[in-house]
């Protein structure tokens, strides 16, 4: 006859209550529920850092699918991947991005000579801009206004996380929605 320990007996429900756990968790999360394809929004890969144009029409987000890491745009309205030209560029990241009213602008964070930088993407004009090309420390988390002129983020110049604001100028082509007036509310 065997004899049993009071530990064994502790462990036995512990280990069935974790088996029922897991597969309780598998049935849950049923891989046939989320959408897939090369137009969806969500994939079988990483989709984080979401940010939506001020008219909710646009979602711009990180995504790891085909195993790049990149800056994928989705229309929210036709339900689809946008094709963005020159946007992501080859052996660099992409993160944090922010979009303007319309999603005219994208700025983002990107690599230039393995330190980060705000970069800056015209979606009119289809060409991208590094905006802090000579600031010396660190640069993060990026944020557009929703008429493209000023773009605000946080850097490390003075050995302390600070906020930038940085005015793109008067003579820029704002992103206001059609038939408004600067300075009338959309």
């Amino acid at each position: 006859m065997k004899k049993f320990t009071s530990t064994f007996w502790l462990q036995r429900p512990i280990h069935w209550s974790l088996v029922f756990s897991l597969i309780s968790l598998l049935v849950a999360c049923n891989s046939n529920d989320i959408p897939v394809g090369p137009t969806s929004l969500n994939s079988r890969y990483t989709e984080e850092q979401p940010a939506l144009s001020g008219n909710g029409r646009f979602l711009a987000f990180v995504s790891n699918r085909n195993g790049n890491h990149q800056l994928l745009v989705y229309n929210l309205e036709e339900q689809r991947l946008i094709r963005i030209q020159g946007l992501n560029r080859p052996e660099t990241i992409a993160e944090s991005p922010s979009l303007s009213y319309t999603g005219r602008y994208i700025t983002y964070i990107t690599s230039d000579q393995g330190r980060p930088v705000v970069a800056l993407y015209d979606r009119a004009m289809q060409q991208s801009q590094i905006l802090t090309p000579t600031y010396r420390g660190w640069v993060r988390k990026p944020n557009i206004s929703p008429d493209g002129r000023y773009v605000v983020f946080e850097t490390a110049s003075r050995g302390q996380w600070d906020i930038e604001v940085l005015d793109r100028g008067p003579n820029i082509e704002l992103d206001i929605p059609n038939g408004a007036t600067v300075g009338s509310p959309p």
